[in-house]
């Protein structure tokens, strides 16, 4: 995504006091209506926000239009945001949500796009050294890396609430708290969930290694 071809959108929003609140922000938006308070709520999470957009769903032109329908949702549903909420849990709320009706919606073509090719290395070790280690850190590089190829690969098999806890724990490295708001469960059904993922995860991760010695 061209981040700076958004400058001119974002200009007006400079004379905003850049040290409001997201909470501040949307009440004064709530109340004046003028589109500055809006857009920087916009520009405080956009790189933040399309980067875990291009995590989830492995493709940029996806995660831009996840992107926008998430922050026209915003929009929209704004008058809907709680008092006394925090504006950043309610927002990777929708952003979440987004992305797993597109990848519903596009489960086919997804599921076509999964780079089988990659090989697998120091197989091993377990899918949650690797969820935990540096090789699979939230960047360009180690996303690029064929190990990480693999450990997408098993994340995807995966069902797409799972895929989600899964991307805010780990790659998000979301507090289970800030994940039981996100989700809108109890906190030990969050950590109950993750066990269970990890597991799932680990079973797929040896059967993949299984796979790879028999050929």
């Amino acid at each position: 995504m061209d981040i700076t071809s958004s400058k001119s959108l974002f200009s007006a929003g400079e004379a905003v006091n850049s040290e409001l609140t997201d909470e501040q922000l949307v009440a004064c938006y709530l109340e004046s209506r003028q589109p500055q308070h809006f857009e920087m709520l916009v520009r405080r999470y956009e790189r933040e926000m399309y980067t875990f957009l291009r995590r989830f769903l492995g493709n940029t032109q996806h995660a831009e239009d996840v992107f926008q329908g998430t922050f026209l949702s915003v929009h929209l549903r704004i008058e809907q945001f709680e008092p006394g909420k925090r504006f950043r849990p309610w927002l990777y709320a929708i952003a979440s949500n987004k992305a797993i009706d597109f990848m519903r919606r596009n489960k086919r073509h997804q599921m076509a796009s999964l780079d089988h090719s990659s090989r697998l290395g120091d197989s091993d070790e377990s899918i949650v050294q690797r969820l935990a280690s540096n090789e699979i850190c939230p960047d360009d590089k180690a996303i690029s890396n064929e190990t990480g190829a693999r450990v997408r690969e098993a994340v995807r098999e995966l069902s797409e609430p799972t895929q989600q806890l899964i991307q805010l724990a780990f790659y998000e490295g979301l507090k289970y708290a800030d994940i039981a708001e996100i989700l809108q469960i109890p906190l030990g059904t969050v950590k109950s969930r993750v066990f269970t993922a990890i597991r799932k995860l680990n079973e797929i991760w040896l059967r993949m290694n299984d796979d790879k010695r028999s050929n």
